[in-house]
Parts: C-alpha cells; structure tokens; sequence
C-alpha cells in the first residue's frame, strides 16, 4: 500500500515539472527593427528568435520598418522564421512606416502579419547599382527567382500569392487596409497592446494557441557585437577600413619601424576582411585593388616617371567601383565616400612613392658618403698627407699633388676615414 502512495506520489510531481517546465510562459518577446535588412539585422533577429524560443516565450512580435536590404540576409530570417518554434508575428509599425523590398517577404513569412494604420506594403522589384536597373538577361533571372521564392512563402501561409508576384515583377504597393482586404496581412492594429489583445486565443498551424492573458513583454536590445556587426557591414565603413589598412600596411612597408601606422593598418584590415565576409564581395574588385597597391610599391623601386602610379589609381578606381556586387541600393558605395576616399589614398600612396624613390637616387648627407664633394680649406699642407677642415671638422687627408695651407680643397674620396682631396684653386 505505501508502494502504492509512493508511486502516486512521483506521478504527481513529475507532472508538475512537466508542465511548469514545458509550458511556455506568458511573455511577449519584442524587437525593433528600423533600417535595411543586412547582415547584421539578420545576425539580431536570428539570435531574438532562437533566445525567445529556448525561453519558452509565447510568441515574439518584430517591429518592422525598412526600405529592403540584401537578399541573402532576407532568406536567413526566413528560414529563422519558419524554423521557429514558437509564433513569430511580424508588425509593420508605426505610423509612417514600411515593408518594401525584402521587408514583403519577411512580413508574409511571419505567423502572424499584422500593419498599424499608416503603413505599406509592397515594391520588392530587384534593383542593380545605385537602383538602377539590371540588365535585361540578368533581370529576368534574378526576378524570376524571387517571384518563385515570395509566391513559396505566401503559399506556405496561405497569403495572396498573386499580389505577392505582382509586387515583385510590377513593384506595387498598397496600404494596411487594401492589404488585408487582398490576404497579405491577418491583422491591423493601431499599436501593441492592441495587437497583443487581437493575437491572444488565435490559433497558429503547428505551433498551438497563443495564450496571452496581461503578458510581460521584454524587449530585446542589441548587443555590441551586432551594433558593430551592422556598422562595419556597411559597404562604405567596410571599404574605408580597408583603404585605411592597406595605407597603414603600406606606409609600415616603405618606412619599417614605424609600429604604429602597421598596427591600426592591420586591425582595419582585419575589420574590412570581417565586413567582406557578410557583403556580396566581388573578388575581381580585391584583386584590381591589390594590384593598384603593388604598382604604387613598384613606383618606389622603378623610374617609370608617374606611369605606374598612373597605374595605380587607374586600377584603384576600377577595384573600387567593382568590389560590392549588391541589387539593393541601401548596401552600394556611395560616390560620395568613393571619389574622396580614393583621392586621398592614391595621393597618400603617391606622395610616399615618391619621397622614398627621391631617397633613393638624392645625393647622401650624412656619413662618410655625405662629405665626397664637399668644400674644405688645408689646415696643414698635403705632401702627400697633411689635415683639411671639412664640414665643421678636422681630418685628416691626402692629395696626388702638394696643396698648400689655406687652399681651398674639394672631397673626391672617403678611404678609412682620411680623406682624398683635390685643389680647386687656380
């Protein structure tokens, strides 16, 4: 009998346990996204969603706002999204507020698409270089390949696959009302609570019921990782520290020792590398690049008279303007950072050039090849041998014929510190 209790008694508490410890918990996870979709968005919401699912969150709502972004980062949040395990909602908010581009196919991926009133939705037409437009070949390939990829996730949710063809082949858009007329969105709710109040009790496909009864909603915040990630992931930081590295690089090469100019020349190469990493890189472009600066390395070693600097900046040029291959035109090099960056950097890599290649072939200084060539009066006369005053100092010297005190003397030779003179008098 007390078997019996004992048994009973197991049973009770480990389903307590279970259901204390698998239950989810009545909070609301919420993050705030206002910018174009990069790499480091992507890296944020990636690690929101996997965080709100092994805490057991009933759902998490992503505040959207963004013109678009890169398509790669698009398709790792919805991949993210799908992967969930717990309801992903995707609110299209505040006021004012938009879901263009990659931001169509973020909201129709979402469990739950909901706008506040003042919104749009819509315009996710591929664009080339600084919105300009592909290619005709290249167009068709590239639009035809979101098309399949928008109309997959609208059927997957059972949204209007139509609209969503539409908006990536003609780029229309349309406001909260018209999208929930047209199946785009389930919900329009003028702000959180709201939107909280309309989601509790509704019923998602393989995720259950979300029960929301005065839920604690906890925000999540960028890290410092991602708030660096998302600064450098900007193709105009990125290429700024890699103009920066390469200057910093250069300069320890041409004057070694320097230490410092190698050291932040190094860290901004690093830095430019990780950046790289996450952009669409065009490898054509590193490679003019690295070119341009072994011309400017030549141009110390070789009289080409300017040709191979010319070179340099011509193959800097066109490194620079090939080395981000992105449709979206919020990650483009802005010509405003390009043709300032790239003037002074050829100017920087020129100067230097120069000042070591005039090193090179200018008369020496210092030393005992410094003093051939220099004046000097006799000290004491040269039969053969005798002293001279050269350069503020008494040597000794010798000349092929006797030079008397007081004649002025020019150096012709340097031999083991005594000096070979020869008269300059008449």
């Amino acid at each position: 009998m007390k078997y019996k209790f004992l048994f009973i008694a197991i049973f009770l508490f480990t389903f307590c346990f279970l259901e204390n410890g698998f239950a989810s918990k009545n909070e609301v996870y919420i993050i705030k996204i206002s910018d174009a979709i990069g790499p480091g968005v992507a890296d944020f919401l990636i690690r929101g969603i996997k965080t709100a699912s092994d805490e057991d969150a009933t759902c998490i709502i992503i505040e959207l706002d963004t013109p678009g972004g890169l398509v790669e980062s698009m398709r790792k949040i919805v991949k993210a999204i799908f992967g969930s395990k717990i309801p992903v909602v995707v609110y299209v908010s505040p006021s004012g507020a938009r879901a263009a581009s990659a931001g169509v196919m973020i909201t129709m991926a979402a469990d739950i698409a909901a706008m506040a009133p003042g919104t749009n939705i819509g315009a996710a037409h591929p664009v080339g270089t600084g919105g300009k437009e592909i290619d005709k070949t290249m167009s068709e390939k590239i639009t035809n390949d979101m098309v399949a990829h928008v109309k997959s996730i609208a059927e997957k949710r059972g949204r209007n696959a139509k609209w969503a063809e539409k908006a990536v082949r003609e780029s229309v858009s349309v406001t909260e009302t018209e999208a929930l007329r047209e199946n785009i969105i389930d919900i329009i709710a003028k702000d959180i609570d709201d939107l909280i109040r309309q989601i509790n009790g509704r019923k998602v496909k393989d995720k259950g019921e979300i029960k929301l009864d005065n839920p604690a909603k906890k925000r999540l915040e960028e890290t410092l990782r991602t708030k660096i990630l998302k600064t450098i992931s900007d193709p105009n930081v990125a290429y700024i520290l890699m103009m920066m590295g390469l200057a910093g690089l250069y300069f320890e090469l041409s004057h070694p020792g320097a230490i410092f100019p190698g050291v932040v020349g190094g860290i901004c190469i690093i830095l430019a590398f990780f950046a790289m990493q996450t952009l669409p890189v065009n490898y054509a472009g590193i490679l003019l690049i690295i070119l341009a600066i072994i011309f400017f390395i030549m141009e110390m070693k070789i009289a080409s008279y300017g040709l191979l600097s010319i070179a340099g900046v011509i193959s800097l040029l066109l490194g620079s303007l090939m080395l981000f291959e992105t449709g979206s035109p919020e990650f483009q090099l802005s010509y405003r950072v390009l043709l300032p960056t790239l003037v002074i950097v050829s100017g920087f890599f020129m100067l230097i050039a120069s000042l070591v290649f005039k090193s090179q072939i200018s008369k020496p200084r210092t030393g005992a090849k410094g003093l051939v060539g220099e004046i000097g009066i006799v000290k004491q006369p040269t039969m053969p041998e005798g002293k001279v005053f050269v350069h503020g100092e008494l040597w000794n010297a010798s000349s092929k014929d006797p030079i008397q005190k007081g004649a002025k003397v020019r150096v012709i030779k340097v031999d083991n510190l005594v000096l070979e003179v020869e008269s300059i008098d008449k």
